[in-house]
């Protein structure tokens, strides 16, 4: 009986032994799976990972970085497609740090991380004085835009035989480094002397003034080498095979074959059209323009034929009665055309008006995405048009702007805002912000957009909104 008792105990004293241990394990396990184990370091290690990375950067271009470049600068895709759209409602390039700042996918702290590395001037000057005060600028840069940065000069050196990465080494950035090669290859391959050296663009005052101790060349070029520099033809110096040309006839791929930049043919037809008129109708008009340099003109003067014939006149009533008479076949025009409407103007009337087949597709294209001209000026500053021609037209027809579509910023269709050659760059903002504030003076002070720009968009705005 007594033996019977002690088993019982013992068993009783095992299953509350087990049963305390069960209890003590299971809480165990609800306190361990309670509590948040240490979050790993990913977010720290990204900011780490992307600070790391921007201490790499080398000196860059905005306008030259592809989207994948400015998403290794630790932008997003949705960043990146916002730079670029802002990118061309700027013009197509940027001009200043000024107004790459203005961009809003680039926070201030982004901004002051990048502004050290960008080969841009500070600030935009006036439209005026736009390109020659950008070039001013940009001749006075240095390496990470520093003007009192030093110079890693390793000692007595002749230019000619450095190449772009000893330039480098020296303190300039690449870019720089390969335009003062080509500066050099444009001489000839030498620089000749310390003068010519100095001449170079990209080298600054401050740059040259460390320099010029240790530059073994010349002060000035000797005689002879100056003979044989200018006795070279124009082709050897620049590899552009001249013809005669007319400068008034001459398109943006003529001036190319030229040897201008895009940009610099651009520049060279906007200050034809809009400065002078239309016309060059002298040498020293031509002479003039700031991106035609002296050495430049010297090389295109013999070729440069003036046609009076092809000057247009500052009579826009002698413009338009000459046109009347005359068309792309030799024919008199069938269409009398001071009664055709600018909206209502078709390709084939274009044409026997006078116009070639790519100016008319180009303004027939560019008023389908307006949804139609409101005032005459947008024909003219039509892109690749024949702005002379363009003048003639808007001179002599009239332009109907009344069944132009207007809406307002709360009520206008998505499609339209996104499709809208003014308003698709603002569009996304517009749709957001009209959400929660479907008024027009509220939207306006949310985009902050450029005075140009506003005055541009509300002309296909009811009542001026």
């Amino acid at each position: 009986m007594r033996s019977h008792i002690q088993l019982s105990a013992a068993r009783n004293y095992f299953l509350g032994f087990a049963t305390s241990g069960a209890i003590l394990l299971s809480g165990l396990y609800y306190f361990n799976s309670k509590t948040p184990q240490t979050p790993p370091p990913a977010v720290d290690e990204k900011v780490e990972y992307i600070s790391a990375e921007l201490t790499k950067i080398q000196d860059f271009d905005p306008n030259e970085l592809t989207q994948s470049q400015w998403k290794n600068l630790g932008f997003s895709e949705r960043q990146v497609a916002t730079i670029m759209k802002y990118k061309q409602v700027v013009g197509g390039s940027f001009k200043s740090k000024e107004q790459l700042k203005k961009c809003y996918a680039i926070s201030e702290e982004k901004f002051a991380q990048l502004e050290p590395h960008i080969l841009l001037p500070e600030q935009n000057s006036g439209s005026n004085q736009r390109f020659a005060n950008y070039n001013t600028s940009y001749n006075n840069f240095t390496p990470r835009n520093r003007a009192n940065t030093a110079l890693n000069i390793p000692g007595k050196f002749n230019p000619d035989h450095f190449t772009a990465q000893d330039f480098e080494r020296v303190g300039f950035s690449a870019r720089q480094s390969s335009s003062i090669i080509k500066y050099k290859n444009y001489l000839g391959g030498s620089f000749i002397s310390k003068e010519k050296f100095k001449e170079c663009y990209m080298i600054s005052e401050e740059n040259y003034r460390q320099l010029e101790p240790y530059i073994l060349l010349p002060e000035s070029a000797p005689a002879s080498a100056s003979a044989q520099y200018n006795g070279r033809s124009a082709k050897e110096k620049t590899g552009v095979n001249y013809q005669k040309f007319d400068p008034n006839l001459t398109d943006l791929e003529g001036w190319r074959a030229l040897g201008f930049s895009e940009k610099q043919a651009q520049v060279i037809i906007n200050y034809r059209e809009r400065n002078l008129k239309g016309s060059f109708k002298t040498l020293e008009d031509i002479e003039r323009c700031f991106v035609i340099s002296p050495e430049k003109f010297a090389e295109m003067k013999p070729y440069i034929v003036l046609n009076p014939e092809n000057f247009v006149s500052a009579d826009p009533k002698k413009n338009s009665s000459q046109t009347t008479f005359t068309s792309s076949s030799g024919d008199e025009p069938k269409t009398d055309f001071s009664k055709v409407d600018l909206n209502q103007i078709t390709y084939k009337q274009l044409l026997e008006f006078g116009f070639d087949e790519k100016s008319a597709a180009m303004m027939l294209g560019f008023r389908k995405k307006l949804g139609g001209f409101v005032n005459k000026q947008q024909i003219i500053d039509t892109y690749d048009i024949d702005k002379s021609m363009a003048q003639k037209l808007v001179s002599t027809a009239r332009l109907d702007d009344s069944k132009v579509a207007r809406y307002t910023l709360s009520d206008a269709p998505e499609d339209w805002l996104k499709n809208h050659p003014y308003f698709k760059y603002s569009a996304d903002k517009i749709i957001f912000y009209r959400i929660t504030n479907p008024d027009d003076r509220k939207i306006w002070k949310f985009l902050k957009v450029k005075p140009e720009y506003e005055t541009r968009m509300r002309m296909y705005l009811k009542d001026g909104n």
